[in-house]
């Protein structure tokens, strides 16, 4: 297996977990998972479509991240509401992330073992540990789902559910 294959393998894996349990969640998608608040599945969904496309459209290839317009809902530091007017759809979500998917996929598979190694275009200052070469942006964007994956699941258990893995 190749380091390319490995990371897609990664990244397809923390998109399954995680995908299976906010589509769960898609009628209560405003629970959060704790009594005092926290990180709710629609949130979750438009975070990860958002953070996702800004590592690879922004950090990666230096271009503007095409959800820009996204970064007060869904950027480092938002904090969900509970108003689910103020988001796009779950449906909507759903599909920039598909979108957003699709495009690291197909960066990823124009990419040689040795351009993992070279230096992203817009690494963030201080940032470099996480983004400072193509290799480590890729791997954060396949872990950061599996981050997430815990708050929707105890956002399940607050709504109610059983655990789908037990």
């Amino acid at each position: 297996m190749t380091t390319i294959e490995f990371i897609k393998m990664g990244l397809e894996t923390s998109k399954m977990m995680a995908l299976n349990l906010i589509n769960d969640m898609k009628d209560a998608p405003l629970t959060q998972p704790t009594s005092r608040g926290g990180n709710h599945p629609l949130w979750i969904l438009g975070h990860l479509a958002y953070s996702e496309a800004n590592i690879v459209h922004h950090i990666v290839e230096g271009n503007e991240n095409p959800l820009i317009a996204w970064k007060d809902l869904f950027g480092g530091g938002s904090q969900p509401v509970t108003d689910g007017g103020k988001y796009p759809s779950m449906a909507e979500l759903g599909e920039k992330f598909e979108e957003v998917r699709a495009h690291t996929l197909e960066i990823l598979s124009g990419l040689s073992e040795g351009d993992l190694d070279q230096p992203s275009k817009n690494c963030p200052p201080e940032r470099e540990g996480f983004f400072g070469t193509v290799g480590r942006c890729f791997l954060v964007a396949g872990l950061h789902p599996a981050l997430h994956y815990g708050q929707v699941a105890d956002a399940r258990r607050m709504a109610g559910r059983e655990p789908l893995i037990a």
